[in-house]
């Protein structure tokens, strides 16, 4: 899951790492520069061949937010998974005192905090 996505982000990278630099309102721009140099000292993997989807590209924008919300979704499947295996019922794992906090009703119970905290932020990017 989590290679998966890594992999998107990777794939992502191939569209966001274009270089724009002689790309203007609606046109090119009439300073000799050389694009192909510029993409090479700029170590970027490629460049926009066309001005106008240089200047007006936003697809990279909605595909980054797309691979953080779906990243955050599977963390949140897998946080969910270490709270339920951390319960008295399932006792399936034990966490360590680093990764979680005792109960200020129940001092001999461990809370989850981490896999809570990671569990309730993927409202945040899925909204998005």
């Amino acid at each position: 899951m989590l290679q998966r996505d890594q992999q998107r982000f990777e794939d992502s990278l191939k569209r966001i790492d274009i270089n724009p630099l002689g790309a203007a309102a609606l046109s090119g721009t009439t300073y000799p520069i050389d694009r192909h140099e510029t993409t090479a000292l700029l170590n970027f993997g490629s460049l926009y061949e066309n001005s106008l989807d240089a200047v007006s590209d936003r697809d990279y924008i909605i595909e980054t937010l797309h691979n953080i919300s779906l990243t955050m979704v599977h963390l949140s499947r897998f946080a969910e998974e270490i709270i339920f295996w951390s319960t008295d019922e399932a006792k399936f794992i034990t966490l360590s005192d680093a990764f979680s906090t005792g109960s200020s009703i129940m001092p001999q119970k461990k809370n989850p905090d981490m896999a809570e905290l990671i569990r309730g932020k993927v409202g945040r990017t899925t909204v998005i």
